[in-house]
Order: C-alpha cells, then sequence, then structure tokens
C-alpha cells in the first residue's frame, strides 16, 4: 500500500519525539514556565530533563517506564488468549460458521462499528481484542484487513464517551463535576453517573452513522484490494466434527462467563469493589484477563475435540504464536515508553492544558460561541494528553464554575468537554495504544506508519467533532434534557 503520507517507522517516530519533549522541557526551564492547579492549588513547574536531576530520573527510570507501561502488561497477557484461539482455529470456525452473513460487507462492517462503540463498557478491551478479529473479518468479506484495524479503532477511540450503557467513565466524571460543584459553592442539581445518559445514548446511533459513511465511501475505495501475503481460510464448509468441537467450545465459554457474571452481580459479589460497586473493582480492573481466559478456554476446547489439538505442547504453541506480532509491539512500545514518561515527568502536558484552561475561561463570549470554543479547546488539548479523568480533574474546577456563571448547567460542561475528549483520540500519537495500532497495521502492510494511520482517520474526527458538536448545540437550544 504506497502512500504520499509514508513516514519513518513507528519506534523512530517515538524516539525523536522524545527528544522533542527532552528540547522543550529544557527550554520551558529556562522560561520559568509555571501554572496553579485550580483544584488543589499546587504550583506546577516544568521540570528540565537535561539538568542534572532530569538525566538522573531518566537513567534511574528507564526499564521501570518500559516494564510500568500501563497497557504492555495488559496487550501480553491478552494476546496469550486471543493466540491459542487463533492457533486451533477457533476463530476461523466461527467466521466460516457465519460465513452466509460475513458475505454481507455491510453487516460485517456495521458490526464492527457497534462493537466498537459498545467496547467502552469493559475500558479498553477494544483496543486489544476488536482490531484484530476486525482485519480478519474484513479480509474474510473480500475487503482491506487495513480497513478493519481502522473501522474498529475510530470506533472504539472516537467514540469512546458514547455508549446505550452506562460504562465506568460515566461514574469517574460525573465524581468529578460533583466535586468541582462543591468546592465552588454552586447551587446544582447532583450529578451522577447517568447525567449525560440520553445524550450520549442518542450520539451512539449517531457516530456509528457517519464513521459507517466515511469506511463505505471514504476508507474503503482509498485502500483498494488488499494484495498482502496473509491467507484465509475462506468460505471452506465446516465439517461436522468442526461444528460439535465449535459448539462445545461455546457451551464452555458460555457457562464460563455465566460464572463470572455471577461472580460479579450476584449477592455474593466476589467480583465487585469493597463497596459494592463496579469502579476500579476486580471485575473491571481484570476485564481483560477474563476474557484473555475465555478466549484461551475455548480455544484449547475446540483445538482437542477437532484434532488440531493432541497435547499440551500444542496449547503452548498456540501461546507462543503471538510473540512473534508483539516483537516488533515490544520495540515501538519501548521508545513510546519512555517518551510518554518523559512528557509526564517534565510536566508539559499539565501546564500546557491548564495554562490554555485559564485563557479559555477569560474569553468573553455568548453562551453557545463559549461551548463550543470549549469543545475545540479539550479537542485540540486532547493531542497531547489522553486521559479523560486526568484533564477533567483540573479542568472541571476551572469551567464547571465558569459556565455555571453564564447558565450553563454542570452536566452540560461535563457532556462538552466528553465531546472534545473523544473525537480526536484517533489521531493523536499520545494513545497510549497507538502501538498496538501501529504494530497491527503492519502484520498485512510493513510500509505502515502513523502518517498512514493518521491520513484515513483525520476525516473520521474531524467529521465526528464538527457533528457532535453541533448535536450538542441543538440540544441545548432545545432544553433536552442531557440524563438522568
Amino acid at each position: 500500500m504506497k502512500s504520499k503520507w509514508r513516514m519513518l517507522h513507528p519506534a523512530t517516530m517515538f524516539f525523536l519525539l522524545t527528544v522533542v519533549v527532552i528540547f522543550l522541557s529544557w527550554i520551558f526551564d529556562v522560561y520559568g514556565l509555571s501554572v496553579i492547579h485550580p483544584q488543589t492549588g499546587q504550583l506546577i513547574i516544568v521540570q528540565n530533563l537535561l539538568s542534572p536531576e532530569g538525566i538522573r530520573w531518566l537513567l534511574k527510570n528507564v526499564v521501570t517506564n518500559f516494564t510500568g507501561f500501563a497497557p504492555l502488561g495488559m496487550v501480553i497477557i491478552t494476546m496469550f488468549g486471543i493466540g491459542v484461539a487463533q492457533h486451533s482455529g477457533f476463530i476461523a470456525a466461527c467466521i466460516r460458521a457465519c460465513s452466509k452473513k460475513i458475505q454481507h460487507k455491510k453487516s460485517v462492517i456495521s458490526g464492527v462499528i457497534f462493537t466498537g462503540l459498545l467496547s467502552n463498557i469493559v475500558g479498553d478491551a477494544g483496543y486489544i481484542i476488536l482490531l484484530p478479529i476486525a482485519a480478519t473479518l474484513f479480509y474474510s468479506a473480500g475487503m482491506h484487513p487495513i480497513g478493519g484495524i481502522i473501522t474498529a479503532f475510530v470506533s472504539v477511540a472516537c467514540g469512546y464517551s458514547a455508549n446505550i450503557i452506562i460504562s465506568t467513565l460515566d461514574s469517574m466524571l460525573s465524581r468529578t463535576t460533583q466535586e468541582a460543584i462543591v468546592s465552588s459553592g454552586i447551587n446544582a442539581d447532583t450529578i451522577g453517573p447517568l447525567s449525560n445518559y440520553y445524550f450520549m445514548f442518542a450520539a451512539t446511533f449517531f457516530i456509528a452513522i457517519i464513521i459507517y459513511v466515511i469506511t463505505i465511501r471514504k476508507l474503503m475505495p482509498a485502500l483498494g484490494e488488499f494484495k498482502g501475503v496473509v491467507r484465509f481460510e475462506g468460505y471452506k464448509p465446516i465439517s461436522k466434527r468442526e461444528r460439535r468441537a465449535l459448539i462445545v467450545a461455546l457451551i464452555v465459554g458460555a457457562i464460563y462467563m455465566l460464572i463470572v457474571l455471577w461472580a460479579t452481580f450476584s449477592s455474593w459479589g466476589m467480583l465487585r469493589g469493597v463497596t459494592g460497586g463496579l469502579v476500579r473493582s476486580p471485575f473491571i480492573v481484570g476485564i481483560l484477563f477474563i476474557l484473555s481466559l475465555c478466549f484461551g478456554i475455548m480455544g484449547m476446547v475446540y483445538g482437542f475435540i477437532s484434532g488440531r489439538y493432541r497435547t499440551d505442547t500444542d496449547v503452548v504453541d498456540g501461546l507462543v504464536q503471538p510473540m512473534q506480532l508483539l516483537g516488533v509491539y515490544l520495540v515501538i512500545t519501548f521508545f513510546a515508553s519512555q517518551m510518554l514518561a518523559c512528557f509526564e515527568y517534565s510536566q508539559l502536558n499539565k501546564c500546557i492544558a491548564i495554562m490554555g484552561a485559564n485563557l479559555i475561561a477569560a474569553v468573553e463570549l455568548n453562551r453557545i460561541s463559549t461551548l463550543v470554543l470549549f469543545v475545540l479547546f479539550v479537542a485540540v488539548i486532547n493531542l497531547i494528553m489522553t486521559s479523560a479523568t486526568a484533564k477533567w480533574t483540573f479542568m472541571a474546577f476551572i469551567f464547571v464554575p465558569f459556565f455555571a456563571k453564564m447558565g450553563i448547567s454542570p452536566d452540560f460542561t461535563q457532556c462538552a468537554f466528553r465531546i472534545g475528549d473523544s473525537a480526536t483520540n484517533g489521531i493523536t500519537p499520545f494513545l497510549l495504544y497507538m502501538p498496538l495500532v501501529l504494530t497491527y497495521m503492519q502484520q498485512y502492510s510493513e510500509s505502515s506508519t502513523y502518517g498512514t494511520l493518521v491520513k484515513y482517520t483525520w476525516r473520521y474526527s474531524v467529521t465526528i467533532l464538527l457533528f457532535w458538536t453541533i448535536l450538542l448545540v441543538i440540544w441545548y437550544l432545545a432544553g433536552f434534557p442531557l440524563g438522568l
């Protein structure tokens, strides 16, 4: 896949970004850049990575920056289970069993989009699990596999706040919003996890249509026909033995998930948090391992019954298979983890974000214009600071009282924040899962880079940001309630 957007290898790109961060930390330290955290009142200054202290920190933490990189362990654990499921032929059998439905390209695209939009129920699982499966589904339906990766990626990333079911993000953001209300002494209704539910429910279908139209009209024609070396069994009829193995594996997987759900939602509630909730509970924190184990169990059951597996060595071979893919991922992740750790240590992200927030809060415009400007500001800041909870921790204490004085309720302020926070996830190099996305793409095209990805995702981000913001303005002018 040739492209004029061709750039350096992702590992090289992250290395150069690290150099840029180190240089900027030195420049801003020379000029004494500092801000006050609006919640804690703490003075935040830029940490110079070229100072003796900064150099000592980097040398002492270069290993832990890599090993402590949040997605690294989750990706490896999850890929174990997916590796067994793929190596045993379980995933291919599922696709072949549904070959009639998969032949309908529009159904495959719609299914991937909705699955991606709903995946935030279980945190970041969509980035790790859905992307490789989407690539296989697209290829089996006669479409470019990278199209599946990109479609799944933008669905998970750009629609991260939208869902028809409440997620942990709703609880965490609403808690911070409520703290900002109390600390500012605002006379407003209590903000709970369902405060944006109506709007996000409608936005889920709204965003799904946008992604679907762009995928059909722009992405797939631009990618063209896949001419790589990856092989797929196509629509080879599934044998009786394979069908029996598939049915038993699915039954075992269903029983496993029922046990997990019972251990979470029953009166016993072993997998709920100490307070009885799901936020930061063993179920949510361990969801990727739970899903990986489910895939692994179903893969083993299918492998042994179908005859593909005969000994435990075959299972180990399935566990080892993803390591070839992870070799590239580990190299990219090493440089990405150093860049992100340096950026966090320097506190450049916080200083820039807080300075920008104070500047926006000082602008005097009408309600709608200021609300739209706020959405755009969050979208830009999201390019360098992707954590929603980290951004909202200080933005809530600036903008909730600011907009309250203008007559805009805290739930609308929170909703506007979530739009900007989600839309540009598809184009930021600072996304924690960006190394994994690029690794999946390189599996099908070694020339794939960050530039290749942005070439296709920018249209999704810009369009979603534009129309999602318009939807919010219409919702506000019409006086519709955002949620409960």
